[in-house]
């Protein structure tokens, strides 16, 4: 049985104001991401991961590399080019508002259907989703390969990816409409979201047991769910 942990990376120089970062703009964490991934990685200390994976775009692969290398024993981390965030095209680097004052026609257009309007130069909700569906299935063969379907107390998989990467997977895992992947999800930074694959069903019959906790972030006395 596959248990996978899900999280986005923290935050960068440019999350404010939030904008489109996707492939082509590959920055690092600030300081304040880099606390939220020290964070992220206490919360997770004591749970023993079978391995952990990041996109290959620094701020992910940083937010991940903090959590194997400050782990009891620290553990080696492998990079997947299907984590990668969404490809923005044109909008790359731009704000909402940016995007608004030039191109919002389109902009209506593809919020209305991000699953088969390309974002202008860039990809779709449907692009990214055939990369999350294929690393869902890699997983699934490898893990079934080593573990038998009863073992229900093989170690989890964590994978540090990104926002809209991680909804739409989250849309793949529950067999929901990719093209609602934005009305339906919010995945904020160093968050964690499960998926437990019990059913041997596939790529797209998870069971969805936990959804953007940030806990470990966020301060006591702050409504959990704002």
């Amino acid at each position: 049985m596959l248990t996978l942990v899900l999280t986005r990376h923290g935050l960068t120089p440019r999350s404010t104001p939030e904008q489109h970062l996707g492939q082509r703009i590959d920055i690092e964490l600030s300081d304040a991401g880099r606390a939220q991934a020290r964070a992220l990685a206490a919360r997770l200390a004591g749970i023993p991961f079978e391995q952990i994976v990041a996109s290959p775009l620094v701020r992910a692969r940083e937010t991940a590399e903090i959590v194997a290398m400050t782990r009891p024993t620290p553990m080696q981390l492998l990079v997947d080019p299907r984590l990668a965030e969404m490809d923005y095209g044109e909008w790359e680097g731009k704000t909402y508002a940016e995007i608004d004052a030039t191109d919002a026609a389109r902009r209506r257009a593809w919020e209305a259907d991000p699953a088969t309007i390309r974002c202008p130069g860039g990809e779709s909700a449907e692009d990214v989703a055939e990369r999350a569906t294929s690393f869902l299935a890699g997983l699934l063969a490898k893990h079934g390969d080593e573990h038998p379907a009863s073992d229900t107390t093989a170690p989890p998989v964590l994978a540090v990816a990104h926002s809209s990467f991680n909804r739409i997977l989250v849309c793949v895992a529950l067999g929901l409409p990719v093209r609602e992947f934005r009305l339906r999800f919010q995945q904020g930074q160093v968050n964690l979201t499960v998926l437990r694959f019990e059913h041997g069903m596939g790529p797209s019959d998870a069971r969805l047991i936990l959804l953007n906790d940030l806990a470990h972030v966020r301060p006591v006395a702050e409504t959990p769910w704002e």
